[in-house]
């Protein structure tokens, strides 16, 4: 028996504020294209059954663009006749009550199944039980739905669990709404062929068990996030389980990080990076003030023209003052930056510069930004 295992896809997340030439967001067609891809392997794998351990969609009120796109997705499978089981994560569970799920639409595909009601639901077949438990908003309820997991389990069948949780706080995404599974429950996962988890995004098993799975994200949804390891898991159910993690093709994620003391050699040397179609991060660190006035953002952003975007943050010399800056705003460091000049440039000529030119750049981040 062999089932595929795929997970926090996030469809409609979009990031970056760069379009393509349809004015989609980027970041979010490329999301759509890993969950295309992932439906491109499976329709050439032909497994019996296509799990997803939740966070479907980034927001539990998606886009109309997002619901149509999944839709579309799913319907492949439906076509192929592949069973597909869904449930809900934290991020596509509506936060009050008397909201209707997004993933009620899937009840609408003749093949698939969707779980969002905040409770256990055990969906059979003729040789396997998929045991599949949605995210729960009220934690004192998991201890409860656990228990009906357990009293379900059918011996005589393969039992699949699908969860969208942390089991161990190492595992914890610091979200709104997310859970952590009761240690005391971690007997259930021996009871299990396999458990399939969603919520953290890289894929791995979980301590010592050896059937217990994260598939990971299909993209990533933070700068931080470098790993490579984004795709979908195949496991073979047979006398042994087998897992075998595919991964998909991604935009690169680079960074990079140039010391203002050599700027110009740095410079120059990451000019002959390949960053074509690449998300680039670059840190400037041992800044001076009077050194970010002469180093522009655009100065960088030039010798980079085939990345798809570049994100630049600034470190300062004295960590006492100023650590790391991100998407400054003028209002909050303008007169931060002509105190430090007055206090540290001793020659009037280059002391007028200097003023000057940073009275200017505050200047144009007023106009850009809308300030009065």
């Amino acid at each position: 028996m062999k089932i595929v295992h795929f997970s926090d896809t996030h469809l409609g997340f979009n990031d970056l504020y760069v379009v393509n030439k349809e004015g989609i967001n980027q970041r979010e067609v490329d999301f759509y294209k890993a969950f295309s891809d992932i439906i491109d392997n499976i329709i050439s794998i032909k497994p019996d059954f296509v799990i997803h351990t939740g966070d479907l969609f980034h927001r539990s009120s998606p886009s109309n663009r997002a619901i149509s796109f999944a839709l579309k997705e799913l319907k492949r499978l439906e076509d192929v006749k592949i069973p597909f089981i869904v449930i809900a994560g934290n991020h596509s569970t509506p936060r009050t009550f008397g909201t209707s799920s997004i993933l009620e639409i899937i009840d609408t595909l003749k093949n698939s199944y969707a779980v969002y009601d905040q409770q256990y639901k055990k969906i059979s077949f003729d040789e396997i039980i998929f045991h599949a438990l949605p995210h729960i908003n009220d934690e004192k309820k998991i201890l409860t739905e656990l228990e009906k997991i357990e009293t379900s389990i059918d011996l005589k069948k393969k039992n699949v669990l699908l969860m969208h949780c942390s089991v161990g706080a190492y595992y914890l995404m610091h979200e709104f709404g997310e859970w952590v599974y009761p240690k005391q429950k971690e007997y259930i996962f021996e009871k299990m062929d396999y458990v399939a988890l969603g919520h953290w995004h890289g894929f791995g098993s979980v301590g010592k068990y050896k059937n217990v799975f994260y598939a990971g994200s299909s993209e990533r949804t933070s700068s931080k996030d470098k790993r490579e390891d984004k795709g979908f898991v195949v496991v073979e159910l047979n006398k042994s389980i087998n897992v075998e993690h595919h991964r998909i093709k991604l935009r690169k994620s680079l960074s990079f990080e140039i010391d203002a003391t050599n700027f110009d050699e740095e410079l120059n040397k990451l000019a002959l990076k390949d960053t074509k179609n690449a998300m680039v991060e670059i840190k400037l660190y041992n800044l001076t003030p009077s050194m970010s006035i002469d180093i522009s953002n655009k100065t960088i952003m030039d010798c980079l023209p085939k990345a798809m975007s570049v994100k630049i943050k600034r470190e300062f010399r004295n960590s006492e003052d100023i650590d790391t800056i991100q998407n400054p705003q003028s209002f909050s460091l303008e007169s931060y930056f002509l105190s430090h000049i007055k206090e540290n440039i001793k020659d009037e000529n280059e002391l007028d510069r200097l003023m000057n030119k940073a009275k200017e750049l505050f200047g144009v981040m007023e106009a850009e930004n809308g300030f009065d």
